[in-house]
């Protein structure tokens, strides 16, 4: 497996990577619990494309308030992952929809986080196109905020994410992983997996807990 191989990660869950984070000394990579998927069900993996957003208190005659996350959007390829920074949790920013998740998915996207509101809940579950989110909420983002830099680094539900990064979510919450650190995260991560699947074992042929961890040393 390569760093870039996001197939492989498919066996992987957010709980390991955080773990193995923290082996590491990384331990600010997992967001904060109020962010959640619209879809439990829904695994998310792929490279990191940022919007920051500003809050705003008016819309301007003639200003397109939209052109720099339209400009995200048909500029993504294929397993980008748009994570829309908003200083979230908020009650007044929702940056996504379903036409926004809808053009994301005609280009390959692996889905989107943000720690904004989301809306059009429903149809985006029809689409099953993984979103990660701080809440919901029907507000247009016209009058209220506006994306003024993409692919730029941002911090999102407190964690500091760069273009590039890799974002894995799940029901248990969403982890980024520093590209930098890459390689020996997911390597470990995999040798992780391995040894919960034989403590697993261990544990449904009647082992006891205590022997199983000082053999195996995973809880």
């Amino acid at each position: 497996m390569t760093p870039t191989d996001l197939h492989a990660l498919r066996g992987l869950n957010a709980a390991v990577l955080s773990d193995t984070l923290d082996s590491l000394g990384l331990m600010q990579q997992a967001m904060r619990p109020f962010m959640r998927p619209l879809d439990d069900s829904l695994q998310l993996i792929g490279r990191a494309r940022t919007g920051l957003y500003m809050p705003v208190y008016e819309h301007r005659d003639g200003e397109n308030p939209y052109a720099v996350e339209i400009a995200l959007v048909d500029d993504l390829r294929p397993h980008d992952v748009v994570l829309l920074a908003c200083d979230g949790p908020s009650d007044r920013i929702a940056p996504w929809g379903e036409l926004l998740s809808t053009a994301a998915l005609a280009r390959g996207a692996a889905g989107c986080v943000t720690d904004g509101l989301v809306r059009d809940v429903r149809q985006i579950r029809e689409l099953r196109f993984p979103v990660f989110c701080g809440g919901i909420g029907p507000l247009d983002t016209k009058g209220r905020a506006r994306m003024v830099e993409r692919d730029v680094p941002v911090s999102c539900a407190g964690v500091a994410v760069r273009p590039g990064d890799l974002v894995f979510g799940d029901v248990d919450g969403v982890v980024v992983v520093p590209r930098e650190h890459e390689g020996a995260v997911l390597q470990r991560a995999l040798d992780k997996v391995a040894g919960e699947n034989a403590s697993r074992d261990a544990l449904r042929r009647g082992e006891k807990l205590a022997d199983v961890f000082a053999r195996l040393g995973i809880l």
